[in-house]
């Protein structure tokens, strides 16, 4: 049977514009007429403008298409199977069973199948089901997030578009894993399912020591997930359960639905908090949580212990050499996002290497890994990673956190406080205040702005009960990427203190509605005898004075933030 393509004709959508992570917006947006096809048939005019670039006008590629399960996933796989099978650059597209796959396996994958580029259909840790969010965001073939110029060319592309190919009664089973053949007009399309999840099990097994890992789970230590009914369900299953040991009845939430089962799927102490008070009963030595398309990671030790992503990751910088793939390969550099505390830094001045400031965004981190000068990276945002893929990582981390409790035999409470001993602790914590309005947000921002530019601010100082802060920068930090040089900009407002005290505030990229604004508050101790203090009693100076600088309370009438991490 032969296919035929049918030309449609459409109208632009002004709001297909990405932000840090693709495009997110509610589901009910995304099942208008045409707001589908509008935004792949966007994408793949982009695409092939690459392809002519780099393999020539008669050039043909492979795409990878895979998403986190949430409710209209598979149907917008159907619609892109529908506009890839009529776009005659793409030869082949390979999909995940069902259409589940994390974002760390499409990663993995990518690049497994040297595809040309990637769609992932994900919100991320934004709800799911058909009054909450859906998203789709594009990936290179390196496996990491498509660069600003090119969701740039896209989002140019969507405002003008004025028609899109499509082979309308194209239909393939995803259920069934195996190669399809199709005829389509007299040229072949091939679409492949794949078992995504043998795929990353492999990955992991050439890089950490899966035999000393099941004498770990064998020693007694008693471990739990909670997958929040992400796409991280079926990983978790097969690896830390089937190869590994876990008990079955220890990978909670871990079966894929539309809606997330009602959860919130962000792994932090709020919307885990089911994990939360099961940690906090002393009965289990070690808790992770993931988001929906399980690139983000939450750690929890004995009676709820809680491992901030900052020292996370460096934790994991100071233990490298404790994991077969470091060994093999090497450690390069380490790098984080600008609003992460300066615990890595520490790390990194130790072991003599370099530690990359630089933007929020997983995107920015792939040309240092590209270049060989990049080995970890990590986000406060519950994000860490490794150059083995180019997205970020929850299960990896998990995986490279039991490998350090494995080679130490010793618990997550006493490795961080051995480790704050060694470099002292950076005390950190991030206020989000959710779905502000959008207005009074970017007012409370100009008038940051407008602080900064006054000749006195620079050397300012500011005072809560005995605590003293004097202004030494005052900034809307800019990035220059090291690699090709390109500048990003407007990339967070930062007052950094005589002390080295930092507060940061962003407005974030990855939310459907409203603002959302976040706080960061980052404060170095050396004293041990402070080490084990709460954090949010060290640093309610700071944060008392980065609202009054701010005024955050008077331009959004929020006087508590939606989540504390």
């Amino acid at each position: 049977m032969s296919f035929t393509i049918t030309t449609c004709k459409t109208s632009p959508f002004k709001d297909q514009k990405a932000g840090t992570s693709g495009l997110r917006k509610n589901t009910k947006v995304f099942q208008q007429e045409n707001y589908v096809e509008n935004f792949i048939q966007s994408f793949f005019n982009a695409l092939n403008g690459d392809i002519d670039k780099e393999l020539g006008e008669s050039g043909r590629v492979s795409l990878m298409v895979g998403g986190d399960g949430r409710y209209f996933g598979l149907e917008c796989v159907a619609r892109i199977l529908k506009l890839a099978a009529a776009n005659p650059r793409i030869s082949k597209v390979i999909v995940a069973q069902n259409g589940l796959m994390s974002t760390p396996a499409v990663s993995c994958c990518i690049r497994k199948y040297q595809t040309f580029a990637g769609v992932i259909l994900t919100a991320s840790h934004n709800p799911g089901g058909p009054n909450a969010d859906f998203g789709i965001k594009f990936n290179c073939s390196n496996g990491g997030p498509a660069l600003q110029h090119f969701t740039d060319n896209i989002y140019a592309i969507s405002t003008q578009i004025a028609e899109y190919n499509i082979v309308e009664n194209f239909e393939c089973d995803v259920s069934k894993i195996g190669l399809k053949k199709f005829d389509i007009q007299g040229r072949e399309f091939e679409v492949q399912v794949i078992d995504s999840v043998q795929d990353y099990l492999e990955l992991m097994q050439q890089i950490f020591d899966f035999n000393a890992l099941r004498e770990y789970f064998k020693s007694g230590v008693k471990i739990t997930v909670d997958a929040l009914n992400g796409v991280v369900g079926p990983y978790a299953k097969r690896i830390l359960c089937q190869e590994l040991g876990m008990s079955e009845s220890e990978a909670r939430n871990c079966n894929p639905l539309p809606d997330f089962g009602g959860f919130h799927p962000d792994p932090n102490l709020t919307y885990a908090k089911s994990l939360v008070d099961l940690m906090k009963k002393g009965e289990h030595d070690f808790g992770a949580a993931f988001d929906g398309d399980g690139d983000r990671n939450m750690i929890l030790g004995k009676d709820a212990f809680f491992i901030t992503p900052c020292d996370s990751v460096a934790v994991l910088a100071a233990n490298l050499n404790l994991i077969p793939y470091f060994q093999r390969e090497g450690i390069k550099g380490f790098a984080r996002s600008m609003p992460t505390s300066g615990a890595l830094d520490l790390v990194a001045k130790e072991m003599g290497m370099k530690c990359f400031e630089t933007p929020t965004g997983w995107k920015f981190f792939g040309n240092l890994m590209d270049s060989n000068q990049l080995s970890l990276c990590g986000e406060e945002s519950f994000g860490t990673g490794s150059d083995h893929i180019r997205e970020k990582d929850g299960l990896w981390a998990v995986l490279a956190w039991l490998s350090i409790l494995a080679a130490k035999k010793t618990s997550i409470k006493e490795i961080l406080i051995a480790h704050w001993k060694k470099y002292g602790r950076n005390f950190f914590s991030r206020y989000d205040y959710e779905e502000c309005d959008s207005d009074s947000a970017n007012k409370m921002m100009q008038h940051l702005k407008d602080q900064f530019e006054k000749a006195d601010f620079g050397g300012k100082e500011f005072s809560f009960g005995d605590k003293k802060y004097a202004v030494k920068l005052a900034d809307d930090f800019q990035y220059t990427d090291p690699v090709d040089h390109s500048v990003t900009t407007k990339q967070g407002l930062r007052i950094v203190f005589t002390d080295g005290s930092r507060v940061v505030f962003r407005l974030s990229g990855t939310g459907s509605s409203g603002a959302t604004i976040r706080l960061y508050i980052d404060s170095y101790e050396n004293d041990p005898s402070k080490y084990e203090l709460d954090a949010q009693i060290v640093l309610n100076p700071l944060i008392q004075i980065a609202l009054e600088i701010s005024k955050l309370k008077e331009f959004t009438s929020r006087t508590e933030p939606t989540v504390i991490t």
